[in-house]
């Protein structure tokens, strides 16, 4: 989350990945403080911007959007506060609200990875898992399944791929997020959430899971996020013509980048300042190819256990006009900087600049939370919780999910990506705490790697 002022009228514009999610005014935000202090103590809740009685002076107005900021950010990655239904709701309420879009029923279209279109009925006013839940009983996906699953809001490119937003959140109502962009390009689609494939088995255990994985690993093959050489594109071809989808998918998980993210270009200061590099995330890890000023590519992988905090930065410019009109303008710069155990005793800072700075730190902190699930001895099946205020609408006709088509050629450019095996070079980098950047944060708007604190000398 970051807040934008926007002085007429007088109001807090609180972005998600520099888009507009809603307008706040500082009696609401003391309310909703009040009512948090209220449920958990004000020993657990952040100190608030208190209220003044005279008019405040333009320096003191940006001091409190600052303060206002940072005690927000502090509530939303507080363990029990930032999930708790009381912030949530609020946050979804004045989405609404904001946006002026009254609830009634609509029909919302979510995609699968195969192109197919899942259509189903919500409320405007339905969150994240309640649409979530409609798409599964849509599908007939077993209720014991869902939590392997979740909704992205992603942009369509031109080739058909989709370039990846963020994971919708529970303090978010789904159609509205994505009806308020007012841009046909911005989607919704359902893929897997969870990164070690070992969950694969529980998913393919039922038709409908199987079918969904299938269709993504086809996908995914097939815009060159998994690297696969011709011979293996030759047997996976033949198993999709026997329709064999689980040996197909046993296969893929052998394959290079299988279940991993891919994103779009951007640039890194690893190992120097300005290279073009491609980040996915998968594998418990960044893998980053990177471009070096004398052209040649690089290619090395941060492990997630080895990132002792990490942080998102954005810089949104004061708006004039109405805020949030045009999504994903160039002048939003987002970026994610993480502290990284280059070696024993030696801490360095790497930082990614992308618009999809945002999604990139919710993939580290999902993985963190698989691995501390794992450690615990959890797993992420999980019933969903019924509502107290009733079941959602169901529609009677189920929606089976189709098979995709057969794999086309492979992309013989994409080929020698596959060769590439030389690390990274460690350089030195300038840490973040030198920083240039006038919006420096402090230590609350660090994410701290709860992973990191189980790594042992012999890991390095």
């Amino acid at each position: 989350l970051g807040f934008d002022l926007c002085l007429s009228p007088q109001a807090y514009n609180i972005h998600v990945n520099g888009v507009l999610h809603c307008r706040v005014r500082y009696s609401q935000l003391l309310g909703l403080h009040e009512q948090l202090r209220k449920e958990y103590g004000a020993n657990v809740v952040p100190a608030f911007p208190p209220k003044k009685i005279f008019t405040l002076t333009p320096a003191e107005v940006e001091q409190r959007r600052e303060q206002l900021e940072k005690y927000m950010q502090a509530v939303r990655q507080d363990p029990t506060l930032g999930v708790s239904e009381t912030f949530n709701s609020f946050l979804r309420k004045a989405q609404q609200e904001t946006q002026q879009i009254p609830t009634e029923e609509v029909v919302l279209e979510v995609l699968l990875s195969n192109g197919q279109k899942v259509k189903v009925t919500i409320l405007t006013s339905d969150q994240t898992e309640d649409v979530l839940e409609a798409v599964a009983s849509k599908l007939d996906l077993p209720d014991d399944l869902i939590g392997y699953f979740s909704l992205f809001l992603v942009r369509e490119t031109k080739d058909g791929a989709f370039s990846f937003v963020r994971k919708l959140q529970e303090f978010e109502l789904p159609y509205v997020s994505v009806t308020s962009l007012h841009n046909s390009e911005f989607r919704i689609i359902l893929r897997k959430s969870y990164w070690d494939s070992s969950y694969d088995d529980d998913v393919m255990e039922h038709r409908v899971g199987l079918n969904l994985l299938y269709a993504q690993t086809v996908s995914d093959i097939e815009h060159g996020w998994i690297l696969v050489n011709k011979e293996q594109h030759r047997q996976l071809k033949s198993l999709q013509e026997k329709v064999s989808k689980k040996e197909f998918i046993r296969l893929a998980q052998t394959l290079k980048y299988y279940g991993y993210l891919k994103f779009d270009p951007c640039v890194t200061d690893f190992p120097e300042k300005g290279c073009h590099v491609v980040v996915s995330a998968g594998n418990n890890e960044l893998n980053f190819q990177v471009r070096l000023p004398n052209e040649q590519i690089k290619e090395g992988s941060f492990k997630v256990t080895r990132m002792r905090c990490w942080r998102v930065t954005s810089s949104v410019p004061m708006s004039n006009g109405p805020s949030g009109s045009s999504p994903g303008k160039s002048e939003v710069k987002l970026e994610l900087a993480f502290e990284y155990l280059m070696s024993k005793d030696r801490l360095q800072w790497v930082t990614i600049t992308s618009p999809q700075a945002i999604m990139l730190s919710i993939c580290l902190q999902s993985m963190v939370d698989e691995l501390m699930v794992k450690k615990s001895g959890g797993s992420i099946r999980k019933m969903f919780r019924r509502r107290a205020n009733g079941a959602l609408r169901r529609s009677d006709s189920q929606q089976a999910v189709k098979s995709p088509p057969l794999l086309d050629s492979p992309d013989a450019s994409r080929e020698p990506m596959a060769k590439l095996s030389s690390k990274l070079t460690s350089v030195s980098l300038r840490g973040i705490s030198h920083s240039s950047s006038a919006n420096d944060v402090g230590a609350n708007d660090f994410h701290g790697n709860y992973a990191f604190e189980g790594i042992g000398d012999e890991d390095l």
